[in-house]
């Protein structure tokens, strides 16, 4: 019997962005500057293959300082970011760390800071407990910012402090949902004070835009990449919204849905900006093995963009 005829749209750019292979190159440079273990506080970047092939060359994942028995081992903090207080107990255990947070994000971190040496009380949009959000608002004493995660919470704000009020957003939100929110404290508050340059990261900016010109030509569309990764699950909003309802987030324990995909003429696939392109080839390969299959990559935008290792790594 003739395998059915499946019609894939490759969505680009997707995968790895600039902070990214920044992050993984700080590890794998680590690794041979000062031999192995080196430690790396949280999950450099959010992929389980990407952790696994760094664990078997050497690095060693903690969630916290205190868990590293060898202190003369250096230490390397992952993309997302840490608060003010991480690379303070580094210094004061005498270790020696890198710090892998994505430019992008420092770039927040430092307007939160400005904002606040001018006198503005901040509100972050963003994501309880994620990494980044931590690290966001750990830059600056407590109290100082202020969670915004949903229209509703941007509805309910009181500004009850006699300050004015800026906002700044985790760099890997959906570009739209973000829009809502900011129009309703903007409404709310008229003068409140937004970024120079918006916080989203040009990745997700671009990935999502690429997710949206495809989605609603597809009977499913695939995003591959990690149940803990922000920029994969808002990829998978975005097909859902963009016009195709059947979106899903194919991970490390995801089992692909043949039955599904033989009801299906065109499928789309995007991966989140932590995931490797391998893990894009082996799910074609898989799809190959049963279907008769076609691709077309549809790019939106080149990326050009290169972040620069630390020195100390040259």
């Amino acid at each position: 019997m003739k395998n059915k005829e499946l019609k894939i749209l490759l969505s680009a750019p997707r995968g790895f962005c600039a902070g990214v292979e920044r992050a993984i190159e700080i590890v794998e440079k680590s690794i041979q500057k000062f031999g192995a273990p080196v430690y790396v506080r949280h999950e450099i970047v959010h992929n389980k293959h990407v952790v696994d092939d760094l664990k078997n060359k050497g690095a060693i994942f903690v969630e916290e300082l205190e868990e590293i028995k060898d202190k003369s081992r250096p230490v390397i903090f992952s993309a997302h970011g840490v608060p003010k207080k991480i690379p303070e107990d580094a210094k004061n255990y005498k270790m020696t760390y890198v710090d892998a947070t994505c430019p992008l994000v420092s770039k927040v971190h430092r307007e939160a800071e400005n904002l606040s040496k001018a006198g503005y009380h901040i509100l972050l949009i963003g994501h309880k407990n994620h990494p980044e959000v931590i690290g966001t608002m750990g830059q600056l004493t407590e109290g100082s910012i202020d969670l915004i995660q949903s229209e509703e919470d941007a509805g309910n704000y009181q500004n009850n402090i006699d300050k004015k009020i800026a906002y700044i957003t985790q760099t890997t939100l959906s570009v739209d949902d973000t829009k809502e929110i900011i129009k309703i404290l903007q409404n709310k508050f008229p003068d409140i004070k937004e970024p120079m340059k918006e916080d989203i990261c040009y990745a997700t900016t671009n990935r999502q835009l690429a997710v949206k010109n495809i989605a609603k030509d597809c009977d499913m569309f695939f995003v591959i990449g990690s149940r803990n990764s922000s920029n994969s699950v808002r990829l998978v909003e975005v097909a859902k919204k963009s016009g195709c309802k059947n979106s899903q987030l194919i991970h490390s324990e995801s089992s692909i849905p043949f039955e599904q995909i033989e009801n299906c003429n065109t499928i789309g696939i995007s991966s989140g900006a932590s995931a490797p392109e391998i893990l894009v080839e082996n799910f074609i390969n898989d799809l190959k093995n049963k279907f008769s299959i076609s691709i077309d990559e549809i790019e939106i935008i080149k990326e050009d963009v290169v972040f620069k290792v630390p020195n100390k790594l040259n």
